[in-house]
């Protein structure tokens, strides 16, 4: 099926199967790499020990940050192009596939840059104490020489989902995350590299990735193709990439001041094991948050398509499809972490204390989790149809302006429990947010009918 078909298939075909077609390789494709970001911390937690994992969690501000730049550029992309084919202007989608190549090239070089140039000053006000700064900036060393390719890999992920090609979008993220964890086992456990040879197979596993996606878009029979002419960046395409990828950027970089508070918090109140717990917490709501981040990929080329059609109703019954299934999701893993915090905990690391207070975190950070899926999901609604100031007060309803507070408050009240409670208590407090904005917005669509 080529790109032109797929595309008309996105406004013609029942929602729920369509749904299915494009989140299920998503979900698949993101869990998949969550089960090996699992993988990777366990080896490194059980085979270096608990300083590595309190120092793999010092570099999860920059991995964010890395995202966010990356997100501005690959969801703001691949939204534009669901858009222009749902308007059938394919000649201005092809030249949004070169402006992502291009863009994507810029901003990875500049990052990788500027990171290295300050990379011990950055990991010391991420929380880097004297312990775990080695490891963190081992690790960051290697990622940020391969950060044009991990752009690049991430970029062209995201246009393959909005060209219509969802399981070839799964196929790259599959391949990565087999290649990822053979490379890990032999850098890590047979070559004995460490932390380092974490940051190595996972730059390896991205550039081979990457070359097998730059083949599929170097074929001339496909309507979405890389050719000549495209690649110059065109400031009216460059505009509106990034006016819908303000979004997702403040959101990931939101997460990463979230990150670099919370981890400066855990080490005021709980020294570098409290870091470590928070890492291994943080591991496990990222593995059941991939769930919604596949649903939100799968839902992203649909409700951009139809929203560029006008068949609102197919747009909506995508919209509460993909509430129900997250909000399900999440549930389940709940209830799983609820009951078995400590056998989690386990995966991570032998030492008892680390394992004492990561299992006391995970109960209190996914206290009221499963309500997280449906206000990520709402908020990535508003994103796929360029509603970008309503999507950017809600991603920072939860992660900066309810949290930041709640999690300086919280501790001078309960110490090191404090700062877990303040996760929980903003996931509420912006899910009790979401539902009126959404409800306004129907209302307002529905006049304007």
């Amino acid at each position: 099926m080529d790109n032109k078909q797929a595309a008309l298939e996105l406004g013609q075909k029942p929602v729920g199967s369509l749904l299915a077609q494009y989140a299920l390789p998503a979900i698949v494709a993101m869990t998949a790499s969550s089960l090996y970001n699992i993988i990777d911390r366990a080896m490194i937690g059980q085979l270096v020990g608990p300083e590595a994992i309190a120092g793999l969690g010092i570099t999860f501000p920059f991995m964010n940050l890395s995202a966010a730049f990356g997100a501005a550029v690959g969801v703001g992309a691949s939204t534009c192009i669901s858009v222009k084919l749902g308007q059938k202007d394919y000649k201005r989608a092809e030249y949004l596939l070169g402006n992502t190549v291009t863009l994507n090239l810029i901003v990875g070089f500049l990052f990788m840059v500027i990171s290295l140039l300050f990379l011990d000053p950055i990991l010391r006000f991420f929380g880097a104490s004297d312990v775990t700064l080695p490891y963190a900036r081992e690790f960051m060393v290697v990622i940020l020489l391969g950060n044009m390719v991990t752009h690049m890999y991430f970029g062209m992920n995201a246009v393959l989902r909005a060209a219509g090609k969802p399981r070839h979008a799964m196929y790259a993220t599959l391949f990565t995350v087999g290649c990822n964890i053979v490379l890990v086992v032999a850098f890590v456990w047979w070559l004995r590299l460490g932390i380092k040879g974490a940051a190595l197979a996972t730059v390896t596993s991205q550039s081979l990735a990457l070359c097998w996606q730059m083949w599929l878009f170097s074929d001339q029979k496909e309507l979405l193709h890389l050719k000549r002419g495209i690649y110059k960046l065109k400031g009216a395409l460059v505009k509106n990439i990034i006016a819908i990828g303000i979004s997702p950027f403040l959101m990931n970089l939101c997460a990463c001041l979230v990150v670099i508070f919370m981890n400066n918090q855990f080490v005021r109140y709980g020294g570098d094991m409290a870091v470590g717990a928070y890492s291994i917490a943080n591991s496990v709501v990222m593995v059941l948050f991939m769930f919604v981040m596949g649903m939100n990929q799968g839902m992203q080329p649909i409700v951009g398509y139809n929203y560029g059609a006008e068949n609102y109703d197919r747009m909506f019954r995508c919209l509460w499809l993909a509430i129900g299934a997250s909000t399900a999701i999440l549930l389940a893993g709940w209830t799983v972490s609820m009951l078995f915090p400590r056998q989690i905990a386990r995966i991570f690391t032998t030492d008892q204390t680390l394992i004492d207070m990561a299992a006391r975190g995970i109960r209190l950070n996914m206290m009221v989790f499963f309500v997280v899926g449906s206000q990520a999901v709402i908020t990535n609604f508003f994103q796929c149809i360029g509603k970008v100031k309503i999507s950017i007060f809600l991603s920072l309803s939860r992660q900066l302006t309810l949290l930041i507070p709640m999690a300086y408050i919280f501790p001078l009240l309960w110490g090191l429990d404090g700062v877990w409670y303040s996760m929980c208590a903003s996931d509420f407090g912006s899910f009790a947010m979401t539902i009126p904005m959404l409800w306004w917005y129907m209302r307002k669509l529905r006049v304007k009918k």
